[in-house]
């Protein structure tokens, strides 16, 4: 099985509205007959993308009280559930997208196969085993640069197969030479799991030890293992710098540097964490960057600790052409969690990922839509770090369909067919907006990304 890049055309279209319609076979659809138990044939919640609804009852199975919602939720009706939150000034517009049509996409011609690299025999073979054999444009680009020993700036959208583009020269080269030390760094928990579990894989056979440095996961464990001299270790800021100022972790000899989502890192205040722990390395060094996008910050970073790079930029354009993007008005005197109720109730919403604002209020919509009958589960910050790998298994193995997670989520993350990204509340800017719906049309799939509005 080969992998698959396109590069695609934009084309504007029309809304969700004209797409899927107002269909309303909450009682009707076999695929929503047990969750409907719970709701009255009258319950409210019905949505009209573009729209109001009519006015309807706030409340849910009849006489019964709210199960979410209601004066104390930040969830709750109206304009409460803006109260305390600075509302988004982003143009609506942007939320609005047709998705291309797969035909109408243009593949991309790679100029190697992964047989062609010069790696070794061991690494190739476990390349097959994972079914690889045309790399993707970020790949295809930067592995030889990388593999030549070159600093690497990569430019690149979520889900183009960065991980593998640094992954596979580095294994190459600490095979040839064991003494070989690399530090990987990336912004989120589940980015860092993500990227020893792709390495494990890749690595499989080939004696290369590693270890993830992240917060939220026993500290002792993680300086046990760094005793044991792993070759790699992947971690998050924080925690790496903590295990430097413990002494546990010394990077005068690591010799390889990787930076992953370094957009991301900054956003999120890693800043003076990466310059110190940039300060540790020595000034002999291979530097591999990747990033979404490349602010003046990031160029400061770079001209700080890289030499002579190349630079590689495969983005093709802001968000993904195979996803379909939409608004969900929601009017003054409806609840969210009814309109989204009825979204999620259709037969095509298979795997959904849903996005909320806060920590408490992804765990709450997670427990509410869970009462309702729905299989969901939750991701943030709050959540102790093995909870939130539990999470993410159930949702990738599909034992869950829904997942309720803040922006810890929005950056990465490799989901396997996501049919829907639902923001439930507006992100903070319109870059984590791009990167939440990133998470579904992957790997040359069709996706929808619907954004609730007032």
């Amino acid at each position: 099985m080969s992998q698959k890049f396109s590069s695609v055309r934009t084309v504007s279209g029309n809304s969700f509205s004209q797409n899927r319609g107002n269909q309303r076979n909450a009682s009707q659809s076999s695929n929503g007959s047990n969750r409907n138990k719970s709701r009255s044939q009258n319950s409210p919640g019905s949505y009209v993308p573009y729209g109001s609804a009519p006015r309807k009852s706030a409340s849910f199975g009849g006489n019964s009280r709210p199960s979410f919602g209601g004066a104390k939720s930040s969830f709750g009706r109206g304009p409460k559930r803006f109260r305390g939150v600075k509302k988004s000034v982003m143009d609506q517009s942007k939320f609005i997208k047709k998705a291309v049509p797969v035909a109408e996409a243009v593949e991309y011609v790679a100029k190697n196969k992964f047989a062609d690299f010069n790696v070794c025999q061991e690494l190739k073979n476990n390349i097959i085993a994972k079914g690889y054999e045309t790399p993707t444009p970020i790949q295809d680009q930067a592995i030889p640069s990388a593999l030549d020993g070159r600093d690497v700036i990569g430019v690149a959208a979520t889900g183009t197969g960065k991980t593998a583009a640094f992954i596979i020269p580095l294994i190459n080269k600490v095979f040839m030479d064991q003494n070989q030390k690399v530090l990987i760094i990336t912004p989120t928990r589940e980015l860092a799991s993500q990227i020893d579990i792709e390495l494990r894989e890749f690595a499989k056979g080939m004696r290369i030890r590693s270890v993830q440095c992240i917060g939220g996961a026993r500290i002792g464990r993680q300086i046990s293992e760094l005793s044991r001299n792993p070759q790699f270790v992947i971690g998050t800021p924080g925690r790496i710098n903590d295990l430097i100022k413990r002494g546990r972790l010394n990077l005068a000899g690591t010799q390889n540097i990787v930076l992953d989502e370094v957009d991301r890192m900054l956003d999120m205040g890693f800043i003076n964490d990466i310059k110190l722990i940039l300060s540790k390395l020595p000034d002999h060094k291979q530097s591999l960057f990747f990033s979404a996008t490349i602010s003046p910050r990031i160029s400061s970073l770079i001209q700080s600790f890289m030499a002579s790079p190349i630079t590689v930029s495969v983005k093709t354009t802001v968000t993904s052409d195979n996803v379909e993007q939409d608004i969900v008005k929601v009017s003054f005197d409806q609840r969210k969690i009814e309109v989204l109720h009825e979204i999620l109730i259709k037969p095509e919403c298979e795997k959904v990922l849903i996005f909320g604002r806060t920590k408490r209020g992804v765990e709450n919509l997670s427990r509410d839509l869970e009462k309702r009958g729905f299989k969901s589960s939750s991701i943030h910050g709050d959540k102790a770090q093995n909870k939130r790998e539990k999470a993410l298994k159930l949702f990738k193995e599909n034992h869950v369909n829904i997942l309720c997670a803040t922006d810890v989520a929005a950056r990465g993350l490799d989901i396997d067919d996501v049919t829907h990204v639902i923001n439930y509340d507006l992100p903070e800017n319109y870059e984590d907006y791009v990167h939440r719906i990133g998470r579904t049309g992957r790997a040359n799939k069709r996706g929808t990304a619907l954004t609730f509005v007032s």
